[in-house]
């Protein structure tokens, strides 16, 4: 079968493998539609902390079942979501539910190959049901899902003034379900058109543009107190630090994107606020079921975030031109069929 394989940075290639062998335990998906993370395009360009090369990427996946084991609550010709991180389930992260910090955690497309191929063997119980969902929406899920556990994990509520920083994918959807648990959301980015795209398809959002008067924005914004709550969804050292100073006295600062450097802040700045520092990592079942209830009930606008398709043919170069040009694109999909 074909698949798609990074074999070190910046290097595509289409490969002829062999198709996977389905063991106990495991569901035989044809994948359908993948989406392209900006995992996948920190994996092309060489910067990402957790991987080895050559690796398949793909962990946004959308799949129809093509063969089960037996009693599995799946049937052939199912569409399925995948959740990509497979857990151990015997570690302490696992036994007190946190499989998605799990100490051995493999997640597809990244420290095991993903879904950029034809079939793939998973274990059943990385996978949801579609519950109607359209293959595009299953295809979002997941990454939705991080915004939404970012969120949660965040605690927010009603009465939560939130900032956003970043307007890519994982941003956007921080601030989608950062609005829809009832928060007064602003976003922040360098980019002003994204930055204009990402307010309208989160509603009813606070732009602010990155730069030198972004913090006299924010203290416009806030009558000088900061926010409840602050995500960094950048990837950008620089602005996980400055991100400490926005956060008001008794709020938190959420660390959703990850960076393969040291992160330091001021103690005294840190301190004085009482502030909760949260890491947030992945997505849960309960996280996969939020964002699936919002699809269901028309709360994210999908023709608005899938803006690029392309399929195997076109990915070996779309995917590096994507990397460098990201006007106009929020999420891009290979579509398989």
């Amino acid at each position: 079968m074909n698949s798609v394989a990074c074999t070190q940075p910046g290097s595509l290639e289409i490969r002829q493998v062999s198709r996977p062998v389905r063991t106990d335990g495991d569901v035989r998906l044809k994948i359908r539609r993948i989406g392209i993370c900006g995992t996948d395009y920190h994996i092309f360009d060489g910067k990402h902390p957790f991987l080895n090369y050559p690796r398949v990427m793909g962990h946004e996946l959308a799949a129809e079942v093509t063969e089960t084991g037996p009693d599995s609550a799946f049937a052939v010709g199912d569409h399925v979501i995948v959740n990509p991180y497979i857990a151990c389930g015997s570690c302490r992260a696992c036994t007190r539910g946190k499989p998605n910090c799990c100490t051995a955690i493999a997640v597809l497309g990244v420290h095991r190959d993903g879904g950029m191929c034809e079939e793939i063997c998973i274990p059943e119980r990385n996978l949801v049901h579609s519950d109607g969902l359209s293959l595009d929406a299953c295809a979002t899920v997941e990454f939705l899902a991080i915004g939404a556990h970012a969120v949660r994990r965040g605690g927010i509520g009603p009465d939560d003034r939130v900032l956003v920083t970043g307007a890519g994918p994982i941003g956007l959807g921080a601030a989608i379900f950062a609005r829809l648990a009832g928060a007064a959301v602003s976003i922040l980015d360098l980019d002003p058109a994204r930055l204009e795209e990402a307010c309208a398809i989160a509603g009813d959002c606070q732009p602010i543009v990155a730069g030198a008067s972004a913090d006299a924005e924010i203290s416009r914004l806030t009558e000088g107190d900061g926010f409840d709550a602050v995500f960094d969804a950048t990837g950008n050292l620089a602005s996980i630090q400055s991100g400490f100073v926005r956060v008001a006295h008794g709020g938190r600062y959420i660390l959703v994107s990850v960076v393969n450097e040291t992160v330091a802040f001021s103690d005294p700045e840190f301190h004085k606020r009482e502030m909760s520092l949260i890491g947030s990592r992945n997505a849960t079942s309960e996280d996969f079921r939020t964002v699936i209830a919002a699809l269901k009930a028309g709360h994210v606008p999908l023709e608005r975030i899938i803006t690029h398709r392309t399929d195997f043919d076109g990915v070996i170069a779309d995917l590096p031109r994507w990397a460098n040009h990201k006007d106009g694109l929020i999420k891009a999909m290979i579509t398989l069929d």
